[in-house]
């Protein structure tokens, strides 16, 4: 019997998989299609304090081996959250981890301090990719000294598990990993889509109402990779892996690299069910290979 269970510096997982936040909604949505008690977690869609209306319309476009996205955080707000949301998820058989999302450090210190006080929430993900509306819309995680000072604020005022999602679209990822560990984080998650565009040539018009978007699916895998191992190299904290994981296979390659944990994203729009099936699979992979525990799988790589 292979041992699943993860300890991610006092957040326990049953298994390494968790749904990326933006895939999988509240968890309702695919209650139809999986178990949740198979899983390690599930993040829950982009939640700010206040409610947003999101981008106009088109906000999605497919590409080869991928997808954009320019959604834009569309929610109703922290409070809604607490209200309606949080009441028919918070008794599910998994860790229910609420990524928090802002335009000022405000933003995300308040939001942060709410969900805090729910007792079923174990954790929160902050998106530092979002733009500081107070700094030009420079993105709070570009930067060390940004990451330090809305990691710093919201540790401050937030007691549980911290994990800090950090952006690819960036020199070096593993310095602002390390600003995110010196400041609070309790474990980074890595990597955020990559901004790119799409264009229409027929029309001459680019297919999102943004032009440029999110960039996540199959095709930014090595990307991910890449900085998942380079982030394990400098950090202590747990670091968790996502980026184009499409099958048990990929998220072994992660862990491999150095992730102790995977979440699972864009494949959630193909296969409903893929989290369930990549988590057995992982198991079936170190029984294949004499792993008494996928733990011992993280940082395996052999180079």
């Amino acid at each position: 019997m292979v041992n699943t269970t993860i300890n991610l510096k006092g957040l326990s997982l049953k298994n390494p998989v968790m749904t990326a936040s933006g895939t999988f909604g509240y968890g309702e949505e695919y209650a139809d299609f999986i178990n949740f008690s198979d899983l390690g977690g599930i993040i829950v869609k982009g939640t700010t304090l206040n409610p947003r209306q999101g981008n106009p319309y088109p906000r999605m476009a497919e590409t080869p081996s991928g997808m954009l996205n320019a959604v834009g955080l569309q929610n109703k707000g922290v409070r809604y959250f607490i209200d309606e949301i949080y009441p028919r998820i918070k008794d599910f058989d998994t860790n229910v981890i609420v990524n928090v999302s802002g335009s000022t450090m405000d933003d995300y210190v308040q939001a942060a301090e709410m969900i805090g006080e729910l007792e079923h929430i174990p954790a929160v993900e902050l998106n530092v990719s979002c733009p500081n509306v107070k700094q030009g819309g420079m993105a709070f995680g570009v930067t060390c000294s940004g990451i330090e000072q809305i990691v710093s604020a919201v540790r401050n005022v937030y007691k549980k598990h911290l994990i800090v999602k950090l952006s690819p679209n960036v020199t070096n990822i593993a310095e602002l990993a390390l600003a995110a560990e010196a400041s609070g984080a309790d474990s980074v998650s890595l990597i955020n889509t990559m901004l790119g565009m799409a264009i229409d040539a027929e029309k001459r018009r680019p297919k999102l109402s943004t032009v440029t978007g999110g960039l996540s699916g199959a095709c930014v895998k090595p990307v991910a990779l890449r900085m998942v191992w380079q982030v394990y190299k400098a950090v202590k904290i747990p670091v968790i892996g996502l980026g184009g994981i499409s099958n048990a296979t990929d998220a072994v390659e992660f862990m491999l690299a150095g992730a102790s944990a995977v979440e699972i994203g864009t494949a959630n729009f193909i296969d409903p069910a893929v989290s369930v099936k990549v988590a057995k699979g992982i198991t079936e992979y170190c029984e294949r290979h004499g792993f008494s525990s996928v733990s011992d799988l993280t940082g395996a790589l052999e180079v």
